[in-house]
């Protein structure tokens, strides 16, 4: 198995796979009267054609490191954001597009204050909190037609920090 090492979650470094929606910086404008700061439009959420945005709340099994890596998927239809709803760190595994099927894997440490949002066809992991309870936000594309790609990795990956 090939191990990877997952680094911090940072917006530089998430680029060419999607977005990261954190609180970092002054905000972009306050607003309520100034009680409130606003940092603006985020994420390039893309819900394609014949599709909707919708909310749905996850509750996944917390994972262990280290973390062995077999599957990864992806949303050829529509972007698709984690927001975590546990306050806890977890990983944010990611892939390039090779040719129709995932490239070599990275994985991120992200923070609990921090939500990625997935660009349109991103090869990623599946949600893996480190911690219970594993509850995530999920906002993607809505619709009858499918939109999930998996992909069986062999070897495995073992990801740790």
């Amino acid at each position: 198995m090939t191990r990877i090492k997952a680094q911090p979650l940072t917006a530089q470094a998430f680029a060419p796979f999607g977005d990261v929606l954190e609180a970092e910086g002054a905000p972009d404008k306050l607003i309520n009267r100034g009680l409130c700061g606003r940092w603006h439009d985020r994420a390039q959420l893309d819900f394609g054609p014949g599709g909707r945005a919708g909310i749905s709340i996850f509750k996944a099994e917390p994972r262990s490191l280290p973390y062995v890596l077999d599957l990864l998927e992806r949303h050829p239809e529509g972007s698709q954001a984690f927001v975590p709803m546990h306050g806890q760190d977890w990983l944010v595994i990611v892939a390039p597009d090779a040719g129709g099927k995932p490239g070599a894997p990275c994985a991120f440490l992200a923070g609990g204050h921090q939500a990625i949002n997935f660009h349109r066809g991103t090869w990623h992991g599946v949600l893996t909190p480190l911690h219970d309870p594993g509850l995530f936000a999920v906002i993607d594309r809505i619709s009858e037609t499918p939109n999930l790609e998996e992909y069986a990795l062999e070897p495995h990956y073992v990801v740790e920090i």
